[in-house]
């Protein structure tokens, strides 16, 4: 890795949409891509995989929801590379499938629910916390939270999808913390987004959705990759979904 390139960060990258997002990323040539994953032999292989293909790419171990262990990878990313200029958030985890509760509202179990939160939003304000003083320092950042079209307020009322109250509330607390860090950070060069990447054929989505991992990344690496100026605050749909970005209601 050279000092002028850039610095991603993509939690829970080791396989599915994450994994997709850093190979992308990582065929930016400016780009030098920290695959993570909570277990170190996926990462490692990810890291490989990826490397194999020419890909200038690191790996270091990091459980998003221990404040020890993202401690340990600030340390190691600030000690090994320096810094960070984009950060996709993406680790996260839909419990509907497993747990039949999740069908109503009226029989959501609160443990479910607050494990949920743990993952998709308290974990996300942990790596805010951690990573975004380091964008400070260089008055530089790129942050993109994976979210999904099931925590659009407006839209709920009419859509077509399960209930799933715990995923969607929880993706609602991301979209709120989008939102709040972007009022935050008015005024900097560090832009803030949310996407939703449609229904993929990965571990969370199953083998019946209608897109590859590879379609859910594009529009990642297109709020990754802003230019100065650029979209501040916003909730984005898939590209391919309408040809072009465009902004989701909150």
């Amino acid at each position: 890795m050279t000092e002028q390139k850039k610095t991603a960060v993509v939690t829970g990258s080791n396989r599915g949409l994450g994994y997709a997002i850093s190979r992308k990323l990582a065929q930016i040539s400016d780009i030098c891509v920290i695959v993570t994953s909570r277990k170190e032999s996926e990462g490692l292989a990810a890291k490989q995989q990826l490397v194999d293909e020419g890909l200038d790419v690191d790996f270091h171990s990091l459980d998003v929801t221990d404040d020890t262990s993202v401690q340990q990878f600030t340390e190691w990313l600030q000690a090994t590379h320096g810094r960070v200029d984009i950060l996709v958030n993406n680790a996260g985890v839909n419990p509907t499938s497993s747990h039949p509760e999740e069908a109503s509202l009226l029989s959501v179990q609160s443990q479910t629910l607050l494990s949920t939160f743990e993952t998709n939003v308290l974990a996300v304000l942990r790596i805010f916390q951690a990573l975004i003083p380091l964008m400070k320092a260089q008055n530089y950042g790129r942050i993109v939270n994976v979210s999904t079209e099931m925590a659009s307020l407006s839209s709920i009322p009419s859509d077509f999808y399960p209930l799933a109250p715990s995923y969607r509330l929880s993706k609602l607390g991301l979209n709120g913390l989008t939102a709040i860090l972007a009022k935050e950070l008015q005024g900097s060069n560090i832009l803030v987004n949310a996407y939703s990447p449609g229904w993929l054929k990965t571990d969370m989505g199953g083998e019946n959705a209608p897109f590859t991992a590879e379609e859910g990344a594009e529009t990642a690496v297109y709020l990754a990759t802003l230019p100065d100026g650029g979209s501040q605050g916003q909730f984005f749909a898939e590209l391919r979904k309408l040809g072009e970005p465009i902004h989701l209601p909150w």
